[in-house]
């Protein structure tokens, strides 16, 4: 595995071409997750965003910041994390993944629902990343989307290291890089490597002069593709 020093040196090149680009906002189109959400009584979060203008089909726009003011403003009783979950997933699959709706809808019919939720809300905010990582357990949500709820409800101060997103995308920048979770953490448990790259990614942040979160995304934008052009 690459040392901590080459994967910063590494990034650097990346970071100065990338520096000035800022995550756009995701596009969704209500009427296709209605029919999945309205059984659960679940389309609270089809109003959020906003109406993108230049669709012909209602679709919306919903971003990270979006994200932030659902925590704020949703409460945090079950319904409403359950809306702010949904929200999430909303933003996580875009337009893209066409199978997302019917995965949030197994996750919504899961009765584990409101414990999972508010027991990874809560570990993820004392900074308990590992434990979050293992309680998490709804049908249809897999990690690519359990850590973008990670990132969402964690409302910690920005020194901290927050939770961030790890979806395959990511994983494939940090493989490019010459980086190793497994090696990383010394062991094969993913609770262990998901804080083992929360920390890694946190201190080469620190390092580059950008926020985590931001270095996050371009390695998602990255996709595996991290030679300087």
């Amino acid at each position: 595995m690459a040392s901590e020093g080459d994967i910063v040196e590494r990034l650097w090149p990346l970071v100065e071409i990338h520096r000035g680009r800022r995550q756009a906002a995701v596009r969704f189109r209500p009427a296709t997750w209605r029919p999945w959400l309205e059984p659960h009584g679940a389309t609270q979060a089809l109003e959020l965003g906003a109406l993108d203008t230049a669709s012909t089909s209602g679709e919306r726009l919903i971003s990270r910041d979006d994200l932030a003011a659902a925590r704020q403003a949703l409460s945090d009783d079950p319904e409403g994390l359950r809306d702010l979950f949904v929200a999430v997933m909303l933003w996580g699959a875009g337009t893209t993944n066409g199978r997302a709706p019917r995965y949030t809808s197994a996750a919504l019919g899961d009765t584990r629902m409101p414990h999972v939720l508010e027991a990874t809300r809560s570990a993820v905010r004392v900074g308990e990343l590992t434990r979050a990582y293992t309680e998490f357990t709804l049908r249809g949500v897999r990690r690519s989307f359990f850590t973008k709820w990670f990132a969402t409800v964690d409302d910690r101060d920005a020194e901290c290291e927050r939770a961030l997103i790890l979806d395959d995308r990511v994983f494939r920048s940090l493989n490019a890089l010459g980086w190793s979770s497994r090696e990383a953490a010394g062991t094969r448990r993913w609770s262990a490597r998901y804080a083992a790259y929360t920390g890694a990614m946190h201190e080469w942040a620190g390092s580059l002069g950008v926020t985590a979160h931001w270095l996050e995304w371009l390695l998602f934008d990255l996709n595996g593709h991290v030679e300087a052009q």
